[in-house]
């Protein structure tokens, strides 16, 4: 079945999205040394004499990356507006992230897989979908046999117009397990004590009410935003107060994202971890046990509704 074309966006609009992502950043809070690098990326945008799309037709992300106050996120957001018409960063800031919707774009990906991908990976845009189908949990998913996974990476590819992620992938530092988890902490104390702002987020919220807490901050070299999970597995479990969704970038890597929870067992029993690095968490000088009290402050607004 043919998809639909996605509409080329203009340089102006892609400017007025960084204009209006710099805004929200503001409004929630954020650092404003990372307002000042996308509003200068919009300027920079703005007066190009060349359709952003255009380059990055011809050159991909590298040949955006080379452009003045362009560093490799504001390319990567430049990169998944022209090749999607939506920017994945932007629709969680506004609390319109419908990822499912996203990755269906992508040839041989269909509703139950979309789905499968966003529940179990934490997949919500095309950059966390090309990490995915190259490091060898794509094709660990139900559903994904080798054919499969060459049409995605194919398809990624195209989209995405840049044949070395896995390079670059290899070579990525994550944040260490003790920046991560002061993050969540200082989050979660925040979130409780009503000291952030709220965003009304579009999936499981009937009512539309603003009540997920997101945070702003850097530390280091790092720039992270943190939400409670929003996940259909998080409000299934009733977990939405525990579970906090961290993404992360510099201004020299792409953005990437981890599972923060308390752990149910074993020698963690009772403190929180990082999904997939546990074992780092456990050579983390201990940390005091998550408090049940902040997960009901934060009950799922879809079971509310119930």
């Amino acid at each position: 079945m043919a998809r639909a074309l996605i509409p080329i966006a203009s340089n102006a609009i892609l400017a007025a999205n960084l204009r209006e992502f710099a805004d929200l950043l503001e409004q929630q809070g954020a650092d404003g040394f990372r307002l000042a690098a996308y509003r200068r990326g919009a300027d920079v945008v703005e007066r190009l004499d060349r359709p952003v799309a255009e380059l990055a037709v011809a050159g991909g992300r590298e040949a955006l990356i080379a452009l003045p106050a362009i560093g490799r996120s504001i390319a990567a957001a430049l990169t998944e507006m022209v090749a999607t018409g939506r920017w994945s960063q932007l629709d969680r800031l506004r609390g319109e992230l419908e990822p499912e919707r996203l990755l269906r774009t992508i040839a041989g990906i269909g509703p139950a897989l979309a789905g499968r991908i966003c529940e179990r990976l934490h997949v919500e845009s095309l950059e966390a979908l090309e990490v995915a189908a190259h490091d060898g949990r794509l094709a660990a998913l139900e559903g994904f046999g080798p054919r499969r996974l060459q049409m995605v990476r194919a398809a990624l590819a195209e989209r995405l117009g840049r044949p070395r992620l896995r390079q670059l992938r290899q070579q990525q530092p994550w944040p260490p397990v003790s920046v991560l988890l002061d993050v969540d902490r200082d989050y979660r104390a925040r979130a409780a004590a009503g000291g952030l702002r709220k965003i009304s987020p579009r999936r499981f919220n009937p009512a539309g009410r603003a009540w997920l807490p997101v945070l702003h901050t850097t530390r280091g070299p790092w720039q992270l935003t943190a939400l409670f999970s929003n996940t259909r597995r998080a409000h299934e479990l009733g977990r939405v107060g525990d579970w906090v969704v961290i993404y992360y970038q510099t201004d020299a890597l792409p953005e990437g994202q981890c599972t923060i929870v308390t752990e149910g067992r074993g020698p963690l029993a009772g403190r929180r971890v990082v999904r997939g690095r546990e074992t780092e968490c456990e050579a983390v000088a201990s940390r005091p046990a998550a408090s049940s009290g902040l997960r009901a402050r934060f009950p799922s607004p879809a079971i509310q509704e119930q």
